[in-house]
């Protein structure tokens, strides 16, 4: 008996494709467009080819903003990934306690981007911010608009305090869908703690801490808002990352055709690393 399609469906999803291609789709063929043409105004181009692509890669600014990105990626990863899983472990199942952690979790999410870079702008000031002030009374020499060190330890802070939360959130989802039979089982055996979180609680947030590394990941290779806000890119380029020094290229001196190019590397890479994370991830789940 053969199969009957039913291609009515297809209407449903139509609204979807139509929005995708209007949104996404021919925003990325007009990047395309600038990235393999000039032009001095007036909607007059001229084909330029590979140019733009085989100046930025030859370019020692860009291979300098990308690896600041993947250090920053990387630091983000390393803290706020055991920090999340740390305190989901101590977050309450049961009680009152519950949805006033998973409140008191959400509400930095809920901050905007923008807001959130000038808070910190705010608190990291020495003469009226408290986190600059207290810091300098211990005797710390700490301006993050002058000392490179000073600026990374702040933007890094910023984001693990932003952020953090989503992790957390996402690891004790997947921690209250273990089922008490586990725990009892491990409680019969005599399981320690380390052995429960290692063969029980582990195993279950795995997929959850999938979606938590590329989330993290894509986020904070994109980050562009906060750090502008807070440090402009500076001192220096020390906090220039891809996004900004993309937007410097793109506004602040106006070369679309370079711009375009670097937007669609940076795309790219994004795609590649991400693509990356989730084999790397997904078949070490396979192979256990």
């Amino acid at each position: 008996m053969d199969k009957t399609w039913n291609n009515k469906a297809w209407f449903l999803v139509l609204p979807v494709l139509v929005l995708v291609a209007f949104s996404a789709v021919i925003p990325l063929m007009t990047v395309v467009n600038y990235s393999v043409q000039d032009t001095f105004g007036n909607n007059v181009f001229f084909w330029a080819g590979t140019e733009w692509f085989e100046e930025l890669l030859s370019s020692s600014r860009f291979w300098e903003a990308m690896s600041r990105n993947l250090i920053f990626s990387f630091i983000i990863l390393a803290i706020e990934v055991p920090l999340g899983i740390f305190i989901a472990l101590n977050m309450p199942k049961k009680g009152w306690g519950v949805p006033v952690c998973l409140v008191l979790m959400a509400l930095p999410l809920l901050i905007p981007w923008n807001v959130v870079g000038t808070i910190w702008q705010v608190f990291g000031r020495n003469d009226i911010g408290l986190l600059g002030y207290y810091v300098n009374a211990l005797g710390i020499d700490y301006n993050y608009v002058q000392d490179p060190y000073d600026a990374w330890v702040t933007i890094i802070i910023m984001d693990v305090w932003h952020w953090t939360s989503l992790v957390v959130l996402l690891c004790y989802a997947g921690l209250v869908s273990i089922p008490d039979a586990f725990y009892q089982a491990a409680k019969i055996d005599g399981a320690s703690r380390w052995a429960v979180f290692r063969y029980i609680q582990l195993p279950k947030m795995q997929r959850v801490l999938l979606i938590a590394v590329l989330l993290r990941f894509m986020d904070s290779f994109m980050i562009y808002t906060e750090p502008c806000v807070v440090t402009g890119g500076g001192p220096g380029n020390s906090t220039t990352f891809l996004s900004i020094d993309l937007v410097k290229t793109a506004l602040g001196q106006f070369d679309l055709g370079p711009a375009a190019a670097m937007s669609l590397v940076y795309f790219l890479i994004i795609l590649l690393l991400s693509w990356v994370f989730y084999t790397v991830m997904t078949n070490y789940d396979a192979e256990r």
